[in-house]
């Protein structure tokens, strides 16, 4: 296919940090859960301008050639084209199988990359690099099979116009990921503080429930919202119930609407399916689950994002 490969392999761990702008409030079983504040207010999603269908593609796209990593004060490593232009991917299309679903005025607005020339960024893994067949018969360049693209509107190299764009558009990382500059962790056992991936445990009275990474319980607070993604946890409540930060999504946590909310007071807390959740200073050790119905308010999490035990 033409790809030229070579360079040698180096892991690049990125933890996804996203704009909170995905969630919907289509889950309709989960609304019971959200008092609605009074006065609350949030901007809803940007409209995805660019996701008409038509024929455009690969062919006569600017090649690639050899892919380098720029490393962003926002994102962290980004990964561009041999002139510096940021590429990106797009959450409609699938890595696995690789599939673009974005031609005609989409790729209009976001130029394909074609495979032709494009070889793996040093200290990148060239085997993630690949191509995927267009509906008009191109070729173009996959990273761990997820089509890349360039946004019309970056107009000079380190541009990042693109991120973000109807929330469903991101800057590619080196590895295919969606570039994120990751959250310094805090030192292992910590209570109140995440590290690492949040993961599903099992208790013997409340079941599947939601952990950090030191492998603390974490909650959520009735009073919170998921549509808008409102935290009603603020001063002298935080003390108490710290934010879980910004954490990867562990295997069995549901994937739809995993987003960070950046709050009015400066912190960036994970969501799960668009609920703020938190951890409790109470709970000591792993395993602990003390803050479970606390004031009636506090309840350990689903692995869908659902209270548990909550009337």
């Amino acid at each position: 296919m033409g790809i030229k490969r070579g360079t040698t392999l180096a892991a690049v761990a990125v933890v996804v940090v996203l704009a909170a702008t995905a969630c919907n409030g289509d889950d309709k079983a989960d609304k019971a859960d959200a008092a609605k504040p009074a006065g609350a207010t949030a901007a809803a999603p940007a409209a995805d301008p660019y996701a008409g269908g038509g024929g455009a593609g690969a062919a006569g796209a600017k090649p690639a050639g050899a892919l380098a990593v720029s490393t962003t004060d926002k994102l962290g490593p980004v990964l561009t084209d041999s002139a510096g232009f940021t590429l990106y991917r797009f959450d409609k299309d699938t890595a696995k199988p690789p599939a673009s679903n974005c031609d005609g005025d989409c790729a209009k607005a976001w130029p394909v990359v074609p495979a032709g020339d494009a070889s793996a960024a040093a200290g990148m893994d060239p085997s993630l690099l690949g191509e995927v067949v267009r509906k008009d018969g191109s070729k173009q360049l996959t990273v761990a099979g997820w089509p890349a693209y360039r946004f019309a509107k970056d107009t000079k190299a380190g541009d990042l116009g693109g991120q973000g764009v109807g929330g469903t558009w991101f800057a590619l990382a080196p590895d295919g990921k969606k570039a994120a500059k990751a959250a310094a962790p805090a030192p292992a056992g910590t209570p109140g503080q995440a590290t690492g991936a949040l993961t599903v445990a099992k208790d013997p009275a409340l079941g599947e429930h939601i952990v950090d990474g030191n492998g603390m319980t974490v909650y959520r607070f009735k009073p919170d919202t998921a549509w808008p993604m409102v935290s009603k946890c603020t001063g002298d409540c935080l003390a108490k119930w710290p934010v879980v930060p910004p954490a990867e999504r562990g295997s069995g946590i549901v994937e739809k609407n995993y987003l960070v909310l950046d709050r009015p007071d400066g912190k960036k807390q994970q969501t799960v399916n668009c609920w703020p959740v938190y951890t409790f200073t109470g709970d000591k050790k792993p395993g602990d689950v003390n803050g479970q119905g606390v004031g009636g308010t506090w309840y350990a999490v689903a692995p869908d994002g659902k209270l548990i035990g909550a009337q």
